[in-house]
């Protein structure tokens, strides 16, 4: 981790695609790809993903209201919490609003070898 270097080889994932049940199988959509990667780099990346959740809690950087993606918080305690919300709202008499975002493919679009060097000069 100190040399900044990820092998390769750990890099490079066999492709497979696994089709989904009861569906036609001459459709391209019908299937799911799963990435078969290095057990090395799996439990490599497992150990840097714990230390940078260590550090991001540590230092305060992700807001107490993100919930996904972080250990021992799940959707059902963002939904415990936006219901608190709502129940608040109403017992204040106040206007009580949400809005809810499912982006389709939002990642689909990143530069990934652009955002690793932005994310590195923020540091």
């Amino acid at each position: 981790m100190q040399n900044c270097y990820f092998p390769y080889c750990w890099k490079t994932a066999v492709v497979v695609s696994i089709p989904k049940p009861n569906s036609d199988l001459s459709l391209p959509q019908n299937y799911r790809p799963i990435s078969l990667l290095s057990c090395l780099s799996k439990v490599f990346e497992s150990v840097l993903l714990r230390r940078l959740n260590q550090f991001l809690d540590d230092n305060n950087i992700i807001i107490s209201e993100q919930f996904g993606f972080r250990k021992k918080l799940s959707t059902n305690h963002q939904l415990v919490r936006v219901t608190e919300l709502i129940h608040d709202g109403f017992e204040k008499s106040e206007t009580t609003g949400a809005l809810f975002l499912d982006i389709a493919k939002a990642f689909d679009k990143i530069w990934h070898d652009g955002l690793l060097p932005k994310l590195m000069r923020l540091s």
